[in-house]
């Protein structure tokens, strides 16, 4: 057993390196390790990428099973947990996405600048450090208010240096990582569904890695279900609403909290499994209709893997896991060509659709063959 834990933090050491090749070359706080290496070597960047990817799935797919058999225990959970924390606390956040230098920026304008982040952007501080490396500094605060409160969090605590005020962003998201696994467990019962979540590399790498604030978003929303489970309607009302005031997207899980509300009320018996069922399909159906706004980024994913995490379906375990590998293999086309132009977006579209072509034939060849 120990050889397994041993060959994972070794290999989330070496992401967490690996991670340090994309340091932006305007980033002036980290310019003594800047190398370049990323930016004049994609091809080299990218394949190893690809198979970083590769091993961490292997990696998942391995734990998830074990768990699955009761092989690995409670214990067994808790290491691996704290392993891949420790391996990847410290890893560069901007890789492909420069989300959490937005944050950052939006949080000094608000607690630093004392101004209005949905009035004034970034990018009205002609002379600030940030707008070198800060992608949408041209753009206002594109997050809910309750998120620019708690971005207050992290800001003050890196009591005014960007190093410090990066790495308490992680230590946030990490946080809100470890509650919502909390809340897995103790609506689940299940060490292995609450695995499949935890473990899952798309998890792992938007959150610790890359620190997007889904995971922030979903753990109060979730939070606010199983109070209503203890019929909190009133609090749990609230946190649905500070959930949505972060991101917006889980507006579209307020018809399954009415249901829930309404049949508690009514002593009716929630039949949970639809209800997971239910919520996994209503984040899942914003998240498809993302590109109609943007983009269909691998973080939303997020949203929906919360509950398919709940479910007793094989079929839907190996779709998400399939889609969660497209999904992160979505960065490679950029990472390779460093353009958002043509072929990218098509390339972006393969990568994703590839993998879950892999698990509708396995799932058929495996379960529904014989």
């Amino acid at each position: 057993m120990r050889i397994i834990y041993v060959l994972y933090f070794f290999f989330l050491l070496i992401f967490t390196l690996f991670s340090y090749l994309f340091i932006d070359p305007n980033l002036i706080y980290l310019k003594n390790i800047y190398t370049g290496f990323a930016f004049s070597n994609r091809l080299t960047v990218s394949l190893i990428y690809f198979f970083a990817v590769l091993i961490f799935f292997c990696f998942y797919l391995f734990f998830v099973n074990r768990f699955q058999k009761k092989i690995f225990s409670k214990k067994d959970f808790i290491i691996l947990l704290t392993i891949t924390i420790i391996g990847l606390i410290f890893s560069y956040p901007a890789i492909v996405s420069y989300d959490i230098f937005n944050y950052i920026a939006t949080a000094k304008v608000a607690f630093f600048y004392h101004e209005n982040p949905y009035i004034i952007m970034p990018i009205q501080f002609i002379g600030d450090p940030l707008l070198l490396f800060t992608h949408a500094a041209n753009k206002i605060a594109l997050y809910a208010p309750f998120w620019i409160f708690l971005t207050s969090i992290p800001f003050f605590a890196g009591f005014g240096s960007f190093v410090l005020t990066l790495f308490s962003f992680k230590i946030l998201n990490v946080v809100f990582y470890l509650l919502i696994i909390l809340f897995l467990y103790k609506i689940s019962k299940n060490i292995y569904n609450v695995a499949i979540f935890a473990f899952n590399p798309l998890v792992i790498v938007e959150t610790i890695v890359s620190n997007h604030n889904d995971i922030v978003m979903m753990c109060f929303a979730l939070f606010a279900m199983t109070l209503i489970q203890k019929k909190k309607y009133l609090i749990a009302s609230l946190f649905l609403i500070l959930s949505i005031f972060i991101k917006y997207s889980t507006i579209f899980l307020v018809p399954v909290f009415i249901y829930m509300i309404y049949n508690k009320i009514k002593q009716k018996k929630l039949n949970m499994e639809k209800i997971y069922l239910f919520s996994a399909i209503s984040m899942g159906i914003i998240f498809a209709l993302s590109p109609l706004r943007e983009e269909m980024y691998s973080w939303y994913a997020i949203w929906f893997l919360t509950f398919t995490c709940l479910l007793r379906s094989k079929f839907i375990l190996i779709i998400t896991s399939m889609l969660s590998l497209g999904l992160l293999f979505r960065y490679m086309p950029y990472m390779y060509l460093a353009t958002y132009s043509s072929p990218t977006p098509l390339l972006k579209i393969v990568f994703t659709i590839v993998p879950i072509a892999i698990g509708l034939f396995y799932y058929w060849y495996r379960f529904k063959k014989t």
